[in-house]
């Protein structure tokens, strides 16, 4: 049996390549990236981690339950916290739900450690015209692990239908790393922030880590993004002054660095969880549920790779 190409290595991806596996069917993953994480990612500076894409996950599911708690188990994987601050033109409340889990190296050891094992290549796969073959590895199917405008710059003609159906826009956002050398704020895990043309979100990245380092995470709003592709580094001024305002951060940070995410998070999404047609051809990721997050990608590809194990 030819395996299954994947493509798109983030959490979605790994576990579409998972169940497969599990189920005996063999996977080959394809990613343009160093290393798997998609947009659970991280960025190492001065030796230590800092989330620069997905802030969190929570647990609902069942099956979901039972990989973190088996990070948990290994230390890989931490409870964080259950309640935030929300900050608006009301001014400020905290906020409580589900219990928000971390991880003291990153998320994106989340992902390489589902990824132990797997068939892992780098490869940047420019087109995708066939069931049959990907960048040249034969494929018995081919699952697109990725944002909806992602996949549908790499579908061929052949895959009119199935690129008509990936209609989610998907919403721009960037993500300040923003250090202090010492903690000048009040502190707070993390903050909801309503209403704001610059910001929607800031962690305490010392506080998610456990380790009490002077750092600090702030997502943009999706329109303040859009003014700011293509010069990401032309928003810190304007982000770093609304981060000291939400925060109450007496001083101005030592070091800064902004990152860009084009297709950061889906704008509506889809009411099932994966797409799956005759052609051999799947999608899947986080905008294949009805709550985008992290626990909806797992379940969209875990759900993905199950199906195509049975028809193969």
């Amino acid at each position: 049996m030819e395996p299954v190409v994947v493509v798109g290595a983030g959490i979605a991806g790994v576990a579409v390549a998972r169940a497969l596996t599990v189920a005996g069917v063999p996977v080959v993953l394809l990613d343009r990236g160093r290393r798997p994480g998609g947009r659970m990612a991280v960025r190492t500076t001065d030796g230590r981690p800092v989330d620069t894409g997905a802030s969190y996950l929570t647990v609902s599911d069942p099956g979901f339950e039972q990989v973190v708690r088996d990070w948990e188990r290994r230390g890989l994987a931490r409870p964080w916290t259950d309640t935030f601050a929300a900050v608006g033109a009301d001014g400020r409340s905290e906020t409580q739900g589900s219990v928000r889990w971390a991880a003291p190296a990153g998320l994106r050891s989340l992902v390489e450690d589902l990824a132990e094992g797997l068939d892992l290549r780098r490869v940047t796969v420019e087109r995708v015209d066939t069931a049959d073959e990907v960048a040249g590895v034969a494929a018995s199917a081919v699952v697109l692990a990725m944002p909806d405008p992602q996949a549908r710059r790499l579908l061929g003609d052949c895959f009119a239908a199935e690129r008509d159906a990936l209609d989610d826009p998907f919403e721009p956002v960037l993500a300040l790393i923003a250090h202090w050398r010492e903690r000048v704020w009040e502190e707070v895990d993390g903050v909801f922030v309503n209403d704001d043309p610059v910001l929607s979100w800031v962690a305490d990245d010392g506080l998610r880590r456990g380790d009490r380092a002077p750092v600090l995470v702030a997502h943009s709003t999706a329109g303040f993004a859009t003014g700011h592709l293509d010069d990401p580094e032309s928003a810190t001024g304007a982000m770093v002054a609304a981060l000291r305002r939400v925060v109450g951060a007496t001083e101005e940070p030592a070091a800064t660095h902004v990152h860009r995410w084009t297709f950061a998070r889906p704008a509506s999404g889809h009411d099932r969880p994966y797409q799956l047609g005759e052609s051999r051809l799947g999608v899947c990721g986080d905008a294949w549920s009805d709550r985008p997050r992290v626990e909806a990608a797992w379940l969209s590809g875990t759900a993905l790779g199950r199906e195509l194990a049975s028809r193969l």
